[in-house]
């Protein structure tokens, strides 16, 4: 048996880069891959938020609401977006999800703070995802004991010598006990169907083009809207079952919620899947071989999957990474499902939502168009 020869391993060493290098989209993917890694999970990945969004409905204007109110926010996590007149302006507020906790200091506030007469402010919290609101929940313990130092002297010095001057009562809504899985579950929902969705589309036309079928249908008078709604349509289908066999799982097996919604829930889901299924057939014309289409299904997963609030919290992330999530379907979805389940959300709350999904969708689907019609030339 002949030694190995250090020339011939050479040669195919040599081979083997040059068609790395010819491989423009799998060399980029190579370098950007742990780049893009790195940025989000150093950068936008936060598990402990700041500045979460707050509403207050405030009965009592004296000195003591404006000072419990500059200490929420030199907590650093609350930041006060909405000062509202109403507990329901609160709770419409809290259902589409603009706001993350609502602060209600009532109007006899002062006064039982300086009678020492049981005052209490009211903190309701979003606890649809948990890890969102579990440290700002945390350091309100503090909240009592250092809010008002400075105005209980004088006077009114004796209300000082309680234990604590008032209390925070604590609602958190949605998702009272804090069970992880209500927040997870439904969101599997976007994830998978984006997973499965994504990469199939792409990998079927991408088939297509390596065993040479496709240029039979290239040949027909197909055009390229047919074509599209023709090869979309059978996972259409399949998206609605995937979707339908987890949201009822997620009712059987851990007991998630299902406040209503449902044809918000339906319309969002419809929406998602035809984008989803749009954005493989437009990675489908760009891609020229099944391992590329892999390659760059994977390149938009990972950022799906950080940036949408499936993993980690939304609120936590900076504002440039907010803006990318919110450029993600995913992300919408994931709030249209969570609304509908843990809120009972409707087509109002879910609005925005549904509308961003349906720009995405023209936008991907006409991006798609304009690239089949450059493969038929």
């Amino acid at each position: 048996m002949n030694g190995i020869s250090f020339s011939r391993v050479m040669a195919v060493m040599s081979k083997e880069f040059t068609q790395l290098l010819r491989d423009r989209l799998t060399y980029a993917m190579i370098l950007a891959i742990p780049i893009v890694q790195l940025l989000l999970f150093g950068y936008a990945i936060n598990t402990d938020p700041r500045s979460l969004p707050t509403a207050v409905l405030v009965q009592d204007q004296g000195t003591f609401s404006r000072s419990i109110l500059g200490a929420l926010e030199r907590s650093d996590y609350f930041a006060i977006v909405r000062d509202v007149r109403s507990p329901d302006e609160l709770r419409d507020l809290m259902q589409r999800g603009e706001i993350q906790f609502a602060v209600t200091i009532p109007g006899d506030f002062s006064r039982r703070v300086v009678r020492r007469d049981g005052a209490r402010i009211l903190v309701e919290a979003d606890a649809s995802d948990p890890a969102a609101t579990g440290m700002a929940l945390a350091a309100l313990a503090a909240l009592p004991r250092y809010a008002l130092m400075h105005d209980l002297d004088g006077p009114v010095a004796p209300a000082g010598a309680a234990s604590e001057p008032f209390e925070v009562v604590v609602h958190r809504r949605y998702n009272p006990e804090s069970i992880t899985a209500y927040n997870i579950v439904p969101g599997l929902v976007a994830v998978v169907l984006s997973m499965t969705l994504v990469m199939m589309t792409a990998l079927g036309v991408t088939r297509e083009f390596e065993r040479g079928t496709m240029e039979g249908l290239l040949a027909t008078p197909v055009r390229p809207i047919e074509v599209m709604i023709g090869k979309l349509a059978p996972y259409v289908l399949v998206g609605i079952i995937q979707g339908s066999v987890i949201l009822v799982m997620s009712r059987l097996l851990f007991d998630v919620p299902a406040e209503g919604g449902w044809f918000a829930l339906i319309l969002g889901l419809v929406l998602f899947i035809v984008s989803s299924l749009s954005l493989g057939f437009l990675i489908s014309t760009v891609a020229r071989s099944q391992l590329q289409a892999v390659q760059m299904s994977f390149f938009y997963m990972l950022p799906s999957i950080l940036l949408s609030g499936f993993m980690f919290p939304f609120a936590g992330m900076p504002a440039w990474a907010q803006y990318l999530g919110t450029a993600i379907p995913v992300t919408h979805m994931l709030r249209i499902v969570r609304g509908s389940m843990l809120k009972g959300a409707g087509i109002a709350e879910s609005l925005p939502s549904l509308v961003a999904l349906s720009i995405f969708l023209v936008i991907v689907a006409g991006l798609a168009m304009a690239r089949y019609r450059t493969t038929l030339d």
